[in-house]
């Protein structure tokens, strides 16, 4: 049990405390093993361990509690839990959604146990917040999900959710207090595997987006309706503009995670120029630390961390 109890409204407000996991205690030796786990190269134990202190570190000096759920599991567990490769990427295992937490499903194999290990700390330390759920098949990866402010939830289905699993916890969102689900089905490949591989809230009122976006619809539900916008309007609707980018490196310029309303925590590999080519991101305090070995895995610094509490 811990004192606080999870609150999140947005993706922009004082983050004041994060669950992560530490990288697990193999390495990936080779190219070839790389590719066979869907990594984009090979990756030493020890710099991923490096790059996980400085993440931890940078969180904490800036307020954060942070909670390793690596540390808190049985002997058995940990056992099994170190040879998980992908452990770390905890943003897909649950979410916030005001004050209510949501377990995720996972949509590859390959993480199924991480999930089980980690709903079962969430339902020990937020009982009454958070309830571990039996296997369905409704796939839900929260790396999918974007919760833009107290009104309106972003989610993509795609190559690691279903619309079965969106369905699963539409109810419960509303229920949450939101009052709008937008659902896209955006291109399924590797560049774009999850929502926050082509998408993520920049500011208050900015969201950083890849061009091609711009085409797509969304399927926009309230508890008693349905429509459809395109993502610009979508956006909009609810207060942001949209900037739409041309050139990116997908990982280090779009996974990025707000620490607060004033500053962004992103990858030393990431395109500074970016934002400070935007108005309204010119004055952000941008924090840089070295994530390069943990990135190699497919994902960002915002798929390395699960909000917990935000302030509104």
């Amino acid at each position: 049990m811990y004192s606080f109890q999870p609150s999140c409204w947005s993706e922009h407000g004082e983050l004041t405390a994060v669950m992560l996991c530490a990288p697990s205690s193999l390495d990936v030796p080779d190219l070839k093993t790389a590719e066979n786990v869907q990594w984009s190269a090979p990756v030493l134990h020890a710099r991923a361990m490096d790059n996980f202190m400085e993440l931890k570190g940078t969180l904490q000096h800036a307020g954060v509690q942070v909670i390793d759920y690596s540390t808190e599991l049985l002997a058995e567990e940990q056992q099994l839990s170190e040879q998980l490769l992908n452990r770390y990427f905890v943003r897909d295992l649950a979410c916030v959604f005001g004050k209510q937490m949501l377990p995720g499903e996972a949509g590859s194999s390959i993480r199924r146990p991480e999930y089980g290990h980690a709903h079962a700390l969430l339902e020990k330390w937020f009982p009454q917040n958070f309830k571990a759920s039996m296997e369905t098949g409704d796939v839900l990866e929260f790396g999918d999900v974007m919760v833009l402010n107290k009104d309106a939830v972003l989610i993509n289905i795609g190559v690691r959710t279903t619309r079965q699993g969106v369905e699963r916890a539409k109810q419960k969102i509303f229920e949450a207090g939101f009052s709008e689900i937008g659902i896209i089905d955006l291109p399924r490949s590797s560049d774009t595997l999850h929502l926050d591989m082509n998408c993520n809230v920049a500011n208050e009122d900015v969201v950083i987006a890849k061009s091609f976006m711009r085409y797509f619809p969304i399927y926009v539900l309230t508890a008693s309706t349905t429509r459809f916008d395109m993502t610009e309007q979508f956006f909009n609707r609810h207060g942001f503009d949209v900037y739409w980018l041309e050139k990116y490196n997908t990982i280090p310029d779009i996974n990025f995670l707000n620490l607060n309303p004033e500053t962004l925590l992103v990858s030393k590999k990431a395109t500074k120029q970016q934002f400070k080519n935007h108005p309204k991101l010119q004055k952000k305090n941008i924090v840089e630390i070295e994530v390069t070995e943990l990135e190699k895995g497919g994902g960002g610094i915002r798929c390395m961390t699960l909000p917990l509490v935000r302030k509104l």
